[in-house]
């Protein structure tokens, strides 16, 4: 029987997948979170001139994405040294760490 290329990775997926390795993006995802949760990091709810006055002022304020209807609500990004803050309209929905791995990028833009 003849498996084509693609056919072929995902055998080898699945056969690692049955073997029980362990996912390196999953464990890297775990040490995060439990990392942020240890952190001082805005918190759900907090307004941009709270996260302001706690926090200074970003490293850079990216461009508002969505706000075209009310499925798509206004989401705004700043981002500090350690720290990525996201907003719906102009309050915090999420923090997350700025992982030196990269993985933080605009996926327009990575290679």
């Amino acid at each position: 029987m003849k498996i084509g290329k693609f056919g072929s990775s995902l055998f080898v997926i699945a056969l690692a997948a049955a073997a029980g390795v362990p996912a390196h993006a999953d464990s890297l995802l775990v040490n995060r979170v439990q990392q942020e949760k240890s952190m001082d990091l805005p918190t759900r709810g907090m307004s941009m001139s709270e996260v302001e006055k706690k926090y200074g002022e970003p490293q850079r304020k990216l461009s508002p994405r969505g706000g075209d209807s009310a499925k798509h609500p206004t989401i705004n990004r700043w981002e500090y040294a350690n720290f990525i803050v996201y907003f719906e309209h102009s309050h915090v929905i999420h923090s997350v760490l700025n992982t030196p791995a990269g993985n933080n990028t605009n996926p327009a833009t990575a290679q």
